[in-house]
């Protein structure tokens, strides 16, 4: 008979082999951002030459953008998050108003870190701009700020209880002394993924004969993922990450950028 230390010799390979295979498939449903609903206006930079070769921001003023605290969804799943919940003494009613003002404050303090990595001069106000620049402001509202069910994440997965914040973002543009205009558009979003949950990569197991191992491998990794990748607090800079690299794509189509730097 193996003993216990040969066994684990024995295994070796599998058990690492698996855990590959069940980080790969983690990674695989990594959560992501994106821009949709793209649009311009007949007088935009995109479209028309003439200004395109005027166009040219001084400045990039970024808006908190526009939440309504009765929109936000809470994590209500889970006898772990309804006692946090009751022992931090908040109601929901409580507990929305304080996600919908982190939320509003990780984006716009994100956008504005992402757009000065990349050289820009970007600025966050919620003030009006001055009157003898040339600026381009970034202003939206949030249509959806839902923090999923951490406890279907965990267990289920593949997109079950996943969190999601998104939001209709407006690019203006005011040149000097003249009318500010909307020359851009578009829907940004971004969620926690299709991560596979325990329930998933326990299946992975079980195909090799080892459930008991892939479930604690799944489990493991799982929980460093959802730890780092999940919930609207991620959610929230993956979206503004998103808009600060539609806005320089934008400044590049527009001729004031040369190219969409990477921060």
């Amino acid at each position: 008979m193996l003993t216990s230390v040969n066994f684990i010799k024995k295994n070796a390979a599998r058990f690492t082999c698996m855990a590959f295979v069940c980080g790969g498939a983690l990674l695989s449903g990594c959560a992501g951002a994106s821009v949709t609903n793209l649009s311009a206006t007949s007088t935009s930079a995109t479209a028309d030459a003439g200004t395109q070769s005027t166009m040219h921001p001084d400045t990039i003023y970024v808006y908190t953008f526009d939440a309504d605290p009765q929109q936000v969804k809470l994590d209500n799943g889970g006898m772990l998050q309804k006692l946090k919940t009751q022992m931090s003494g908040s109601s929901d009613a409580q507990k929305q108003v304080a996600d919908a003002a982190q939320v509003r404050e990780q984006v716009a303090d994100e956008i504005v870190h992402q757009l000065q990595a990349m050289g820009l001069h970007a600025v966050r106000t919620d003030a009006p701009v001055p009157a003898g620049q040339n600026v381009l402001l970034v202003q939206g509202s949030f249509e959806t700020i839902d923090a999923g069910n951490r406890r279907r994440r965990t267990l289920i997965g593949l997109g079950a209880g996943k969190s999601e914040v998104s939001s209709a973002v407006r690019i203006v543009y005011q040149p000097a002394g003249g009318t500010p205009r909307v020359v851009q558009s578009f829907t940004a979003n971004a969620d926690s993924g299709k991560m596979p949950g325990m329930v998933e990569t326990a299946g992975v197991g079980a195909a090799a004969g080892t459930v008991a191992t892939a479930a604690a491998a799944g489990a493991g990794l799982h929980g460093v993922t959802e730890t780092k990748r999940a919930g609207v607090s991620d959610d929230a800079k993956r979206l503004a990450d998103a808009v600060a690299k539609q806005i320089a794509q934008f400044g590049v189509q527009a001729g004031w950028m040369q190219t969409a730097r990477k921060s």
